[in-house]
Order: structure tokens, then C-alpha cells, then sequence
């Protein structure tokens, strides 16, 4: 402590006046990439979390409405929910295999998804009659659901692929 006091006269250590700024250690980007990175797909995973309530919403809806259980949207959400927790636990501890399986398994639940607005066919009928949309509202609101999740799925895709090269070391030349 005497010493301190005594190198300078007002109490602060000699070489701190910041003049050492050039000899002091930068943190790489790829650091802050991670932390950006980590911070968009958590509001990217929000937006899908949402998108999958909505589903399930629909999906509850049209069981009331006495129609059949459909096991591609039961599936859907399933494999969506569970990706969904599977990808904040990677974001979260920063493992690359959990965010791999993530973006596989979420992926799956969004093609089945668009499969099952395909194989049920009523866009296609609203399209061609649109006198028919008011009664089918609950059927348009889950398509609608489904292409923003398609367009979400995408964006989520890039940040994740983004956010795994950035974890990842960089490769020494040999």
C-alpha cells in the first residue's frame, strides 16, 4: 500500500495512466458474435415458442369442433416443443450438438406441419371459392401460422448455423 501511495501523487499505481492501452489484451469477435448470436436466436426461439402455442390452440379448437385427432399436427407439435427446449438448452450452455439437433428436429416439425396443411387441402378450396373463408376461419389461421413458422424456421437456420461456426475453435494450419 506505501508503495502506491507513493509512486504517484494522487494515489494511483505508475503505468496505469493509460498509456499500456496498445499492450493490453482485445477480446477476439467471434466472442461477441457468440453473445450476439445467442441473443438473437433467443428471441427467435421466443417467436417459435408463440408460433407453437398458436398451433396447439388451433389444434385444441378443432378437437372441440368434434374433428378428427390429425397425427401429423399432433406430431408437429410434439417434435416442435421439444426441439424448442432441446435449443434453449444449447443456446443456453453453448453446446453445438444439442443446437444441431434443434435445427434438425425443428426443421422436421415445420415439414410436417406444411405437410399437413398440404394433405388437408382446404387453402386450395378457400382459393378457389372465397365465399367459403368465413367458415373456415380456424383453417386459415393455422396456414397462416404455418408460413410465418416456415419463415421463422428459415431465419433460425441461418443465426444457429452462424452461432455453431462462431462457437466452434478456429482450425490451426498444420
Amino acid at each position: 500500500m506505501q508503495h502506491r501511495k507513493s509512486a504517484t501523487g494522487n494515489g494511483r499505481p505508475s503505468g496505469t495512466d493509460g498509456s499500456d492501452f496498445s499492450y493490453r489484451m482485445v477480446v477476439d469477435s467471434r466472442y461477441t458474435k457468440v453473445a450476439k448470436g445467442k441473443s438473437r436466436l433467443s428471441k427467435l426461439i421466443f417467436v417459435q415458442v408463440i408460433i407453437q402455442l398458436i398451433g396447439l390452440l388451433t389444434l385444441f379448437l378443432s378437437i372441440s369442433k368434434d374433428e378428427n385427432l390429425d397425427t401429423l399436427a399432433v406430431s408437429s407439435s410434439v417434435i416442435g416443443f421439444i426441439s424448442l427446449l432441446i435449443g434453449e438448452l444449447g443456446r443456453r450452455r453453448s453446446r453445438v450438438n444439442f443446437l444441431k439437433f434443434y435445427m434438425f428436429a425443428s426443421s422436421i416439425a415445420i415439414l410436417l406441419s406444411i405437410a399437413h396443411v398440404i394433405w388437408s387441402n382446404i387453402s386450395l378450396e378457400i382459393i378457389r371459392d372465397l365465399s367459403r373463408w368465413e367458415t373456415k376461419k380456424l383453417e386459415l389461421l393455422k396456414t397462416a401460422g404455418v408460413l410465418l413458422g416456415l419463415l421463422v424456421q428459415i431465419f433460425t437456420i441461418s443465426t444457429t448455423i452462424s452461432l455453431i461456426r462462431n462457437m466452434s475453435p478456429p482450425k490451426r494450419a498444420s
